[in-house]
């Protein structure tokens, strides 16, 4: 069994509280995982005990309450194993709703998806969705350590100096899109966002200044 779904499944059952009180396991969810401003056990809560499983182990997080912000997160797999993450759609395919959990696998049709997560019928357990619905799946691993590339860097670069500024980008959640060491309009968006909220030039460029401004972050 997989490390998540060993974390996943020591929560199975917590269930939230009718009325006004909310149950302290999943208020510890949210804290755990960095969204101190959610106080009650109504808010949707699926993504928080992803991101609660994955920082225990210490693994990349979304760090987002949205369900599909896991289509950022870690590694695309089109055939899952048990342990990875399962993203749906709901209501409709291209709205911003949707549902996250640990994938445990295939109906004998394959007409459905066990999951284990949260907020599934208002607690922890395990459910079966429709396999129409699933955006994707996901592989997350243990965060690598960040490395911070050498300049000079901008659209057309490639190699493996380019997939460590795509690695630390997603890392630092300015999402780019899965690794592949060339620097595309996905890389160059995600690092003129982060030279703009950190008050650089914004020029897509990744050169000395963005390699201070990253050794300064860093160390913070």
């Amino acid at each position: 069994m997989s490390q998540l779904l060993k974390i996943a499944f020591e929560e199975l059952g917590v269930s939230e509280i009718l009325g006004s009180e909310h149950e302290k396991k999943i208020l510890q969810y949210a804290q755990d995982s960095g969204f101190e401003t959610i106080k009650d056990d109504e808010t949707p809560w699926c993504s928080i005990f992803v991101n609660f499983c994955c920082h225990r182990l210490d693994y990349k997080k979304s760090g987002k309450a949205n369900a599909r912000s896991w289509m950022q997160v870690g590694t695309k797999v089109n055939d899952p194993l048990p342990g990875d993450i399962v993203v749906f759609w709901r209501e409709s395919v291209h709205s911003w709703k949707g549902h996250v959990g640990f994938f445990l696998g295939f109906s004998p049709k394959g007409d459905k998806v066990f999951c284990l997560g949260g907020n599934q019928a208002n607690s922890v357990s395990v459910a079966a969705y429709d396999a129409q619905k699933v955006l994707g799946f996901r592989r997350v691993e243990a965060q690598k350590k960040l490395s911070i590339p050498k300049p000079v860097l901008k659209k057309g670069s490639r190699g493996s100096e380019v997939m460590k500024l795509q690695e630390l980008l997603n890392q630092l959640h300015y999402p780019c899109g899965d690794p592949d060491g060339v620097f595309g309009q996905k890389t160059e968006d995600a690092l003129r966002l982060l030279q703009a909220n950190h008050r650089l030039t914004i020029d897509g460029v990744y050169g000395q200044q963005s390699v201070n401004m990253l050794e300064s972050l860093l160390q913070t």
